[in-house]
């Protein structure tokens, strides 16, 4: 074997070269993750939006909308749907982006060879754009917002075949500010996220423009207010048949409101509040 073949060799088995190309397979695998679950959501989010915000702006009413709720449920709320389009998907989204920050992070220090705590400390964190801060701020919100509409209704009340728009209501009218505030802060968010998200998964954002000079300057501003007006009317639009229609259908009667205040009052901070 002569010296080239040798360096050759060594090249093959270059450690460095290794770790780069593990880190960067890794870092493709958890975007393609954080994308794809992405998808599965969105389905769910389409029939979400349509059954509390199109379909009572349509009707005007909490009645008369509860049953396309009920035509819809069994296709998200029963297994294996809801895994597939809720509880997997958005467990992956958040953990992939999670540790797609924890690996850029791993870079940043390795590029720059720190590797004790005190230089790794003087090392900036990666920056946390503007739709990151928006999904960590999603991660308390939806968690509460499933534990009132889902989680509690299974522990406490056997299922959610009670737990409907009448129940939103419901809980509008006996804390108005908490509930108006928490959904507003939930739609706002997720509409904002969820329309930045996708400009980036189809390559529309303000970040693709190519193009250089005063002309990608102004297309990208052109795509800035494009996408933030099409996140607030979509916004406006929920919360319009959410708080609109559904948050001003008052609270429930006779032995529907007895069940509703019951199981709420199964939770000591639940029951002070509503």
């Amino acid at each position: 074997m002569g010296p080239h073949s040798t360096v050759r060799a060594r090249a093959k088995l270059d450690p460095t070269q290794f770790t780069e190309r593990s880190a960067s397979l890794t870092m493709s695998t958890v975007s393609r993750i954080q994308k794809y679950s992405s998808y599965a959501f969105s389905a769910f989010l389409t029939m979400h939006i349509a059954n509390t915000a199109l379909i009572p702006l349509a009707t005007g009413s909490v009645r008369a909308s509860e049953p396309y709720l009920l035509l819809t449920r069994p296709y998200y709320q029963s297994m294996p749907f809801e895994a597939l389009l809720i509880t997997a998907p958005l467990a992956l989204h958040v953990s992939s982006g999670i540790a797609l920050r924890l690996f850029r992070r791993r870079q940043q220090v390795h590029r720059y060879g720190a590797e004790s705590f005190s230089e790794r400390r003087r090392i900036g964190w990666p920056r946390v754009s503007g739709t990151s801060w928006l999904g960590f701020a999603l991660v308390p919100l939806v968690a509460g917002h499933a534990f009132l509409n889902r989680v509690l209704p299974l522990m406490y009340g056997g299922g959610s075949a009670n737990v409907g728009l009448e129940y939103v209501s419901h809980l509008c009218a006996r804390s108005p500010a908490v509930s108006f505030v928490g959904l507003s802060a939930l739609v706002l968010a997720g509409a904002f996220h969820v329309t930045w998200g996708w400009a980036k998964w189809l390559a529309v954002s303000p970040d693709y423009v190519k193009a250089t000079g005063a002309e990608g300057q102004l297309l990208r501003k052109k795509r800035w207010y494009l996408l933030n007006g099409t996140a607030a009317m979509i916004a406006v639009v929920w919360l319009a048949g959410g708080l609109g229609v559904i948050g001003r259908g008052g609270a429930a009667e006779g032995w529907l409101a007895k069940e509703y205040d019951t199981l709420l009052g199964r939770i000591p901070l639940l029951a002070k509040i509503f």
